[in-house]
């Protein structure tokens, strides 16, 4: 019995080492989509609590394929990716929105995983900046009349 399983598990290893040494030796696509960002940071410096933390991230498929999105993975559920779901001919641009939610005060440090078929099949986008606190509202000062007489009835 315990020839028979030794054997299986030098069987399953040289499996998986020729899997690997194929899937190695396979040329990449050269015609493969490839996906260019204008930015890969956007960076809010300080942003005020409450307000609009959408931002976007301008790309470009510059491959000669079609390039498809798989959805974007963000870092935190306070960070909400949007993209394109239909296939980007080559040479067309679009843009994937990201909105962060600016309730909490602090420093942002968050990252947006995006998965394609393009030849870079991984980019990480990331956003950075501090949420702020809001200006306290203050109501004018009530002064009193100096000069006003009291009525009296």
């Amino acid at each position: 019995m315990k020839k028979f399983v030794f054997s299986l598990v030098v069987l399953a290893t040289m499996t998986f080492s020729v899997i690997a040494q194929d899937a190695a030796q396979q040329p990449a696509n050269p015609n493969a989509a490839e996906i260019t960002f204008s930015k890969t940071v956007h960076d809010y410096g300080n942003i005020t609590q409450g307000s609009d933390g959408a931002c976007e991230f301008k790309f470009t498929n510059t491959g000669k394929e079609p390039l498809i999105l798989s959805k974007p993975q963000s870092s935190c559920g306070c960070t909400v990716p949007t993209w394109p779901q239909e296939p980007i001919l080559p040479g067309k641009s679009d843009v994937i929105k990201v909105t962060y939610n600016t309730n909490n005060i602090g420093p942002i440090n968050k990252t947006v995983t995006v998965s394609s078929n393009a030849k870079t099949a991984r980019i990480i986008l990331q956003i950075k900046g501090t949420v702020v606190a809001k200006p306290a509202t203050t109501l004018p000062e009530k002064t009193g009349d100096q000069g006003a007489t009291p009525i009296s009835k």
